[in-house]
């Protein structure tokens, strides 16, 4: 997650093995299953939920005891899934208070969405379970597999608009690396469209600007989407949420056993919300139980002291994520260097829906706050009215949308949800980069694999659907149709786990 400041923040990638699976949040969160109908319907062939869904099973080793029977989960498979609750928060406060306004507990993954989901995490015994170690590390003595870091794709070579493989810079050195079938750019939704805008593949008045050949006019870096937040951190009386710089004690226990509160994310739970009789949640309420300073609190408490005000020691935080902003961004060039940053434009809160969205979903917050369960702890938000936090909203009516809407433009947040930029869609659909099997169009032997083809953005983290692109990407490379093993070997998973529980 990243402030906004001065319009501007800092955007990370995951330029290491496991790309981003490596350094975000280990939260496992589908999306909706009316997300990935609504790609099939806008011309996403295959890529209905119950195309992907067996792709998610595929990948899974659930270790949640409640969930491990569950037709929507698989047994067996590389990702471990496990319980991200770790304080009694979870149970006492979030739940009760979703239950209060009206949401019932549910599994996120499951059936539906719409509830209050605790908290399912990629963690493998007390570990970040990233993709590297999950799906890369257990390949890597293949003969056919060589992995090589530390170096930095250029572009892709392409001759008579088929690529034949790509160009890299290792140790200040200039490699061409040949491809015998395909080419594969998995760089993500902000390298991916950079590589291949690089490449010749991208807008045509864009590439022209900057003297780079037009190999394919195609909207590569448009359409982007991203996930915002705002929050509110709460004061409370039971001293339950974790406190990272409380006892060196739980460094001490993690690094002997890998256990102890080191072991959790604390993000212990996520609330989805739909609006009136909509199927698809609109907004997501994420619940993080860390007090005081903590890996994302240091930023809140730089932006307190900037204010002058005082620092926050609130015990958890509530984020409000809009799901489905309606503003769409772009990545464009600076030049033809292909070491030169990019210029990124995400174009926050330019519908006015958004923003519309944002307060509803405020309000929900504040209505979640007022439940008997979250005053059965004391639980009530640091003020940042009272305490001067935002100076510059202090004029408008305290707790009005003008007071909201001020606070929101000051201080949202992004989660890093970026996707889209090399969207997927139809032979004949302009706003596409990539057809339904993944291939550029106008380009033969080259795919994009990774968050970038998303139609839209998932409800929720991206994780989980990126993974489930990249398995779903893999039997089409191939051309098999891997789809009734992977039930079959689930079907045959669940008779011996109803065995052995026999037994």
């Amino acid at each position: 997650m990243e402030f906004i400041k001065n319009q501007k923040c800092a955007w990370p990638r995951g330029r290491v093995l496991g790309g981003t699976s490596s350094i975000d949040y280990m939260q496992y969160i589908r999306g909706s299953r009316h997300d990935y109908d609504n790609w099939a319907r806008e011309g996403a062939d295959g890529w209905s939920y119950k195309d992907v869904l067996p792709y998610f099973i595929k990948s899974e080793d659930m270790q949640i005891p409640s969930l491990r029977y569950s037709q929507y989960h698989g047994i067996g498979g590389p990702l471990t899934i496990n319980k991200g609750t770790a304080t009694c928060l979870s149970d006492n406060v979030y739940r009760r208070g979703m239950e209060e306004i009206g949401y019932r507990v549910v599994d996120c993954n499951g059936r539906t969405q719409i509830g209050y989901c605790p908290g399912q995490e990629t963690v493998r015994n007390g570990e970040r379970w990233s993709t590297a170690k999950a799906f890369l590390r257990p390949a890597m003595n293949r003969p056919n597999l060589h992995v090589v870091t530390n170096a930095y794709v250029t572009k892709i070579l392409v001759e008579k608009r088929t690529a034949v493989g790509i160009s890299m810079v290792k140790n200040y050195e200039k490699y061409n690396i040949k491809a015998e079938k395909e080419v594969i750019i998995s760089a993500g939704s902000i390298n991916s469209p950079k590589i291949l805008m690089l490449s010749g593949i991208g807008p045509v008045e864009h590439l022209d600007s900057l003297g780079i050949p037009v190999v394919a006019d195609l909207p590569v870096g448009e359409n982007l989407e991203d996930h915002i937040n705002v929050h509110l951190s709460f004061r409370d009386n039971t001293s339950s949420a974790y406190m990272y710089n409380q006892s060196p004690f739980h460094s001490f226990e993690y690094g002997l056993s890998k256990s102890g509160p080191l072991s959790k994310t604390h993000q212990e739970g996520n609330a989805f919300l739909n609006d009136d009789d909509n199927l698809i949640p609109y907004l997501q309420l994420s619940f993080i139980s860390v007090s005081g300073i903590s890996p994302f609190i240091d930023e809140l408490t730089e932006m307190f002291k900037q204010s002058g005000s005082n620092t926050p020691h609130g015990s958890f935080l509530v984020q409000c994520i809009l799901l489905h902003p309606k503003s769409r961004g772009r990545i464009q060039l600076q030049s033809s260097d292909p070491f030169d940053p990019l210029r990124i434009d995400p174009n926050y809160l330019d519908h006015p829906y958004d923003m519309k969205m944002l307060l509803k979903g405020i309000r929900q917050l504040l209505r979640l706050a007022n439940t008997t369960a979250f005053r059965s702890v004391g639980a009530s938000p640091l003020d940042p009215y009272d305490e001067n936090y935002f100076l510059y909203c202090k004029h408008f009516p305290y707790q009005s949308d003008d007071y909201w809407r001020c606070r929101v433009a000051l201080n949202f947040l992004t989660m890093h949800h970026t996707t889209s930029t090399c969207r997927m869609g139809a032979a004949n659909d302009k706003t596409a980069v990539v057809d339904p099997q993944l291939r550029v169009k106008g380009v033969s032997n080259l795919r994009v694999v990774d968050a970038s083809v998303m139609r839209h953005v998932t409800s929720g983290n991206t994780n989980a659907p990126t993974i489930m692109i990249a398995e779903k990407a893999a039997d089409m490379i191939r051309g098999i149709d891997n789809v009734k093993p992977i039930r079959k070997r689930l079907q045959n998973y669940r008779t011996l786990l109803r065995e052995r529980k026999k037994g």
